[in-house]
């Protein structure tokens, strides 16, 4: 059993260099064991998809820690065997490696783009159980039908047990483990009716291309597939590394690969306001309206935008459109006061923030712009509660200042210097 014991040994080898490269050896896993991981070649979506394919096989040869590899081995060493027996040295090897790929490119097709970190021989050894299977229930054998009939349960009832396990255990990579079995029963059973004999060469190798192909084309899917995403992806990378403008240029590319995918559009517009181009930025989100049009986020942001660009109607608008979706939305309120008073609303504006500091009364800075609208309207007492409950919040230079402005006002001189000694000291220590 030459090719089971190859892979055996290159799988402990691995977990061994891994144990000696960080000084431990984790039951299941931990951070710096993870890094490893994934620096070695863990089948990571994003980095997988975006051009290191090379994780599909490289992650089949890792394990997350002690008792996943000895799970694995133990179930490598006995399925291994059989199947090895059953086949022939070179048709395991292709089916264990193609079962393999198969597997790391079902996880990753069914988490993307979730970023998960999958590692393990567990879907190849699924991939064999399931070749196993289709060639025990369609395949003529020397063995007797007892003996291959108590196999076939064996199989069956490991498959079964660990797709069930795989679906309650938290961690368990069972998209992989599906994609292995699926690929498995396939090569299987093309084996059994096709090539069932070991000096079926051609016919093998007829076979086993297929399985190779499909994988090859399953890639070519993904990535054609996901692109849009991959480049959404960078994007935001992009942006949260201060790279403005080739942020951008990714995620343009997104959305023309994929013209309705909100997220990037959402994202764009983001990167516009940093760049304070508001006009694009008003564009890009009134798109992620029109895919979602029940996203209150996007029309808070649409209206906080419209404020910039000194359009308080537009802005008034589209918070009462934000309202409608939902009437107790503090930041709809908020927004729509903000665009009552950028239209020297005072009094409509004083009512929006009233609403606004009933719904959240922690809401940031709502006191004082309750207390600058009652300024305002002279109403000099509601402005110094208002005021004082900002304070409580923490020291604010504007908030002092306006606060002193309101004590002069009143005739208050002494409470105004003590606001105006605390906006310096604010000041002085900022």
């Amino acid at each position: 059993m030459a090719v089971t014991q190859a892979i055996f040994g290159i799988n402990v080898a691995v977990f061994i260099a891994m144990a000696l490269a960080v000084r431990n050896v984790p039951v299941f896993g931990d951070p710096a064991w993870q890094e490893l991981s994934l620096r070695l070649g863990a089948n990571y979506g994003p980095y997988t998809v975006n051009g290191q394919w090379w994780r599909l096989v490289a992650s089949v040869f890792i394990h997350g820690g002690l008792l996943h590899i000895a799970f694995n081995m133990w179930c490598l060493w006995n399925l291994g065997r059989l199947a090895e027996s059953v086949y022939g040295h070179w048709t395991f090897a292709v089916v264990y490696l193609t079962t393999g790929l198969s597997a790391s490119l079902m996880s990753v097709a069914w988490h993307f783009p979730i970023p998960v970190s999958s590692v393990g021989a567990s879907g190849a050894i699924f991939g064999i159980a399931g070749a196993l299977i289709a060639s025990f229930y369609l395949g003529e054998f020397s063995m007797p039908r007892a003996a291959m009939s108590g196999m076939l349960r064996s199989v069956v009832t490991f498959v079964a047990y660990n797709l069930f396990f795989g679906a309650v255990m938290a961690g368990t990579d069972n998209a992989a483990h599906v994609g292995g079995v699926l690929m498995g029963l396939l090569l299987g059973a093309l084996i059994a009716k096709v090539a069932p004999g070991h000096d079926d060469f051609l016919r093998r190798i007829t076979v086993l291309l297929v399985g190779i192909l499909l994988v090859v084309g399953g890639r070519m899917f993904l990535q054609r597939s996901r692109a849009y995403m991959l480049h959404g992806q960078n994007g935001v990378g992009l942006l949260e590394q201060g790279k403005t403008d080739e942020g951008i240029a990714e995620l343009q590319k997104s959305v023309r690969l994929r013209p309705d995918f909100a997220p990037a559009h959402a994202a764009l517009a983001h990167a516009y306001i940093t760049k304070h181009d508001f006009g694009n930025a008003a564009s890009e989100m009134r798109r992620v309206i029109a895919l979602n049009p029940r996203s209150e986020d996007a029309y808070y942001r649409l209206g906080l935008i419209y404020l910039e660009q000194k359009l308080p109607a537009k802005a008034q608008d589209t918070f009462a459109q934000l309202l409608k979706i939902d009437p107790n939305s503090a930041d709809g309120h908020s927004g729509l006061a903000d665009a009552f008073a950028d239209q020297h609303r005072n009094l409509e504006a004083l009512e929006e923030y009233k609403r606004v500091a009933a719904l959240d009364s922690g809401y940031p800075g709502v006191n004082y712009n309750l207390g600058v609208t009652q300024a305002r309207l002279k109403l000099y007492d509601d402005a110094i509660v208002s005021l004082l409950k900002q304070r409580q919040a923490g020291d604010d230079r504007d908030n002092e200042n306006l606060l002193a402005e309101v004590y002069e006002a009143k005739g208050m001189k002494s409470e105004a210097a003590e606001a105006r000694r605390k906006a310096a000291q604010f000041k002085a220590s900022h």
